[in-house]
Formats: structure tokens, sequence, C-alpha cells
């Protein structure tokens, strides 16, 4: 029993590790300790219960809403469907968003909700029911609403889950202008937005590549400038670890190894995420795809082979003291929400590497998500006021410049300058932007003081600041 109690006293604690990030974080701040206290502390924690009918069966479905800062509204984060939701996890996950929304500069508090079951084990029926009576539960309580609280997708949940919770809502409030905007990471056709099912994946790929273009950090853990050519081992072939590894290919990285629940790949001369999904889907498993050199049934191995990026992609605690002395990568970019314990953070960064933190590197999701939040405000999508007139412009400069110099252009050289932007091109735009200014915001902020050692420490003492800021332009604190 001792042995037991002892073993569940050291397993990890999420919450306790955002924690301990935030506290190494405050000593670089001046604020006073009640402040930096409302700032770390979950404001709202809903905890709830209903009943589900399976059959002849009576289930009993806990799930979980938590607000962890109101200094701006609405909140915002999403609700994760997994067996392994627990409320210590659902309270880490809006700490983090706190501090993602503030890195980014989205106005924003964080949020988080959370469902305690497999999806897979449900029919799509069921799925339905029971995410509509979450829903009406959050309506019930007052924590979903345009101005309030903004749910979104999150690991076990997408694009559909979010179109019944956008209906059950607006549903409960007839006559509500604004009620698509209850919710974001909706499909296109329920007033979505162009970009969002792979924002946070392309997020990943356009922070790593902003990392490895900054030649003096490269040359500080030995490699060399530039993303082209660069190893990378991505962990999870989900929405955020596919994308993130199209956009590196697309980039000119390589994808050397693939890591998944079932196993990992590797082949040093590089891996098609594209045709390994393409061979699970035709026999259940990544295992046995013949391009790979090397297959490993127990996944964390495959963390551990030779790379210059490893991108963890799936879920929290998957780098600990126990494995990280093991892991040959340079940079970490944590597509995954707290993927690397804050023990195995400082034996990273002590022997050399760089670690792209959470709360920065997977932003491109609620930076999205905002923007489709504006769409739902204002009733119309990017690019449809002036794409034509943009074009129309452009054609008229061509012409001017054309009969003035004597010289034309060809179809393809005169498309490419006439086109205008589309809600796609806009929206990847804006994210490429957020994400280059908040890099190197985070990186002036490690590059001011000498003790800030991390990219970590840096993001959260920015966060820590802004927030602050806000506390203060409220009155809650002098």
């Amino acid at each position: 029993m001792a042995k037991s109690i002892a073993k569940k006293e050291q397993e990890p604690h999420f919450f306790n590790d955002v924690s301990a990030f935030f506290d190494h974080a405050a000593q670089f701040t001046k604020h006073p300790q009640g402040l930096l206290n409302q700032i770390k502390v979950c404001n709202s924690v809903y905890r709830f219960s209903f009943p589900f009918r399976r059959g002849d069966n009576l289930e009993v479905i806990n799930a979980w809403r938590v607000e962890h800062s109101q200094h701006m509204s609405p909140t915002k984060g999403g609700i994760r469907y997994s067996e392994m939701v627990n409320e210590d996890e659902v309270m880490a996950l809006a700490a983090l968003m706190t501090y993602k929304c503030a890195i980014v500069n989205v106005p924003f508090g964080g949020a988080k909700g959370g469902i305690a079951i497999n999806p897979k084990n449900y029919s799509i029926g069921e799925l339905e029911t029971i995410t509509r009576r979450y829903t009406v539960e959050l309506v019930k309580k007052n924590f979903i609403g345009p101005a309030i609280d903004v749910p979104a997708p999150d690991y076990g949940t997408g694009e559909r889950e979010m179109s019944w919770i956008a209906d059950t809502y607006t549903t409960m409030n007839p006559g509500q202008l604004d009620s698509f905007a209850c919710v974001t990471g909706k499909p296109i056709s329920l007033h979505g937005i162009a970009g969002r099912k792979v924002a946070t994946g392309r997020g990943v790929g356009i922070a790593i590549r902003e990392c490895a273009n900054v030649a003096e950090d490269m040359k500080a853990i030995g490699l060399t400038p530039g993303i082209t050519g660069k190893r990378v081992i991505v962990q999870g072939l989900g929405n955020v670890g596919y994308n993130a590894a199209k956009v590196l290919i697309e980039f000119g990285a390589i994808i050397v190894g693939v890591c998944e629940y079932d196993g990992a790949l590797y082949n040093p001369d590089g891996l098609d995420p594209d045709a390994i999904l393409e061979h699970r889907k035709n026999t259940g498993s990544i295992l046995g795809y013949r391009k790979a050199t090397k297959s490993f049934k127990t996944p964390a191995e495959g963390l551990e082979q030779p790379c210059d990026i490893l991108v963890p992609a799936a879920l929290e605690n998957q780098l600990t003291e126990e494995n990280i002395g093991r892991i040959q990568a340079k940079i970490i970019a944590e597509g995954a929400n707290g993927p690397t314990t804050p023990g195995a953070a400082d034996a990273f960064v002590k022997k050399g590497g760089i670690i792209i933190p959470d709360m920065y590197c997977n932003a491109g999701g609620v930076t999205v998500s905002y923007f489709e939040w504006l769409k739902n405000l204002s009733h119309v999508s990017f690019g449809r006021m002036d794409k034509r007139y943009e074009e129309m412009a452009n054609q008229n400069l061509i012409n001017t410049v054309e009969t003035m110099t004597g010289k034309s252009l060809t179809p393809a050289e005169r498309m490419t300058i006439v086109k205008g932007a589309d809600e796609l091109e806009l929206v990847n735009s804006g994210l490429e932007d957020t994400m280059i200014r908040a890099y190197h915001e985070i990186r002036d902020i490690r590059n001011s003081n000498k003790a800030i050692d991390t990219f970590r420490t840096a993001a959260l003492v920015g966060a820590i600041n802004k927030i602050a800021v806000s506390y203060q332009n409220l009155g809650i604190w002098p």
C-alpha cells in the first residue's frame, strides 16, 4: 500500500508543472506576489456529470470547463475528448491558453474543456447526443457565448463536434445575431474560416523555420542556419503533427522519423507522411511500411533516433527525466501541450538544446480561431469586400506600365501580379506575421536578461507582464 501511494505521488501533475514554469518566470518580473497569485490561479472550475443512456444501460459522463483568467473577454480554449481527461489536466491546459493568447497578442483569456470518454467507443449519434448535452450544461451555467467563453476543437474533437455545439447554442439563444461566434473550428459551410483546420500544425512549422533562421542561435547549438535539409522526427500524425510535417517538407526539411501509438518508423533519407497514413488506412498500423529502414514497436524508441529537430505533437509528459538524455535532437518544438516535464526541460537546455515552448509553438490554432471569431462578429468573409477591387487596381497598374515601357507580361506573370488575396491567403498571412512577431518578441526578452536561460521562461515573462497590465487597467490591481 505504501509503495502504491509513493508511486502515485511521483506521477507528473500537469497543472503543477505549468505552475512550476510560471513561478520560475515570475522571479524575473517586478509584480507583487498577490498579483502573480491572481494570474496563476484558475478563476472558475466547473465540474459536472450527466446521465447517458446506451441501450438498456445508463452511463454517467464526467465533464469539465475551466476558465483560467478573465483578464480579457471572452475566454478561449478547446474541448478534449479522452478517457485520460481529468480536472488537473483541464486546469493546466486552461492556464496554458491564457499565457498562449498573451504571447501571440490575441485578446482572449484562457479556458479549456474536456469530457472523459474515448470517442472511438461511441457511435456518431451517441457522440452527438453527448456533445449537445455538454453544450446545454455550459449554456445553463453561462460558460459559453461569443462574449463569455468560446470553445474550439482539441484532442478527440473536430469540425463535426463544433458544428453540433454551434447549432445547440443557437437553438437555445434564438435571435442572437452573433450566436455562431460561440465556438470556432467550425466547418466552412457553418461560418468557419479557411485554414483553421491546419492552423496549429502550420504555426508549428513557421515557429521552427523562424528558430532555424537565426544564425546566432543555430551556431550556439551546432547547426547551420536555415530549415532546408534539417532532419525532423514527428511524434503523432494527428491534425497537428501531420500538418506540421507537411509544412516543414514545404519549407525544405526532411521528415526522417514518425512516432505513433502503435510504433515508430525511421529513414534517414526521408519519409512521406501521406504514404504512411495510406499504409495505416490499408493495414491498420504504421508498422510494416516498406520505405522505413527501421521500425520500432515501442513508440518511445522512435523519439531517440538521430535528428536535428524533434516535434512532440501527441500528448503531455512524453519527454521526461527518464528519457531526455537519450534524445539526440538539438531543437524540441512542442506541438503538443506540455510534452516536456520541467526536469526534462532543464536537462535538455543544460546540454545545449533549444526548446520552442508549447505556449508559443502551437498557438497557430488560437490565432486563426481569433480570425474566425472576428469573421463571425463582422458577418463577412475576409477578402470579399476588396479582392476584385485589388485585382482591378493591379490590372490597371500593369496596363499603365506596359503602355509606358512597350513591354508585355506573359499571361502567367500577369496572373501572379493581378490576383487579389482570398480568405485562405489572408489567414495564412496573418498567421505567419503573428508567429514571426511573437518569436522575436520572445527572443528579445530572453536576450535582454542573461539570467533568463530558456525561450519558455522568456515567453512566460512576456505573458505575465501583459496580463498584469490588463489587470491594472481593469482596476483590479493598483
